[in-house]
């Protein structure tokens, strides 16, 4: 049982599920659209499982700089974390031969991690991309999200999911965009790295 305090004073208590590995399903999540919060919204996801006291895997494709959020995941919260890209724009016309071997680099990780079983989630950010733009085949990245634990969440992240990965996954969420501050002039900044 945890408690909680509500504004008024009052204790409140709510049962965490305490399922084990072994009747634990893991669940299939992609988070996909043109809106900004994709990699927001996985990492809400890791610090959910950390709550919980789930061991957690971040492996970024694409992303060569590090984040704000990363950094906590990482350095704080004790989060396995791997990039596998450089801080250069991806060019899918024209795809530099050192972006493919990373997104291969980052795939083959994947596969140890899900092969080791050590977790209990794993994150795939901009993944969606990555197979999007043929750095990687779809088909190898449906069949580790098959291959994983029974127990492991897989949350993959990136605009353009392919149509294979959307039609496997058990969530499928769409980040839209409304509107965006850089429109207005607006740069990204620390603290705001959208």
């Amino acid at each position: 049982m945890v408690e909680t305090t509500a504004t008024d004073g009052t204790t409140q208590g709510s049962e965490i599920p305490t399922e084990g590995r072994e009747t634990r399903k893991g669940v299939f999540l992609v988070v996909t659209g043109n809106g900004k919060g994709k990699t927001t919204s996985a990492f809400g996801g890791a610090l959910r499982a950390l709550g919980h006291g789930f061991r957690v895997a971040v492996i970024q494709f694409m992303k060569g700089r590090i984040y704000g959020e990363l950094s906590v995941l990482r350095d704080r919260l004790e989060v396995d974390v791997w990039q596998f890209g450089r801080n250069a724009f991806v060019d899918r016309k024209n795809l530099d031969p050192r972006d493919v071997a990373l997104a291969r680099q980052g795939l083959d990780k994947a596969w140890e991690i899900v092969r080791a079983g050590e977790h209990d989630l794993l994150i795939l950010d901009e993944l969606n991309v990555v197979a999007d733009f043929g750095m990687v085949p779809v088909d190898e990245v449906l069949e580790l999200a098959r291959a994983r634990p029974r127990w492991m969440d897989l949350i993959v992240t990136g605009r353009g999911a392919p149509p294979a990965v959307v039609d496997l996954a058990d969530t499928v969420s769409e980040v839209r965009e409304v509107k965006h501050h850089y429109k207005r002039g607006i740069e990204s900044r620390a603290g705001m790295e959208y």
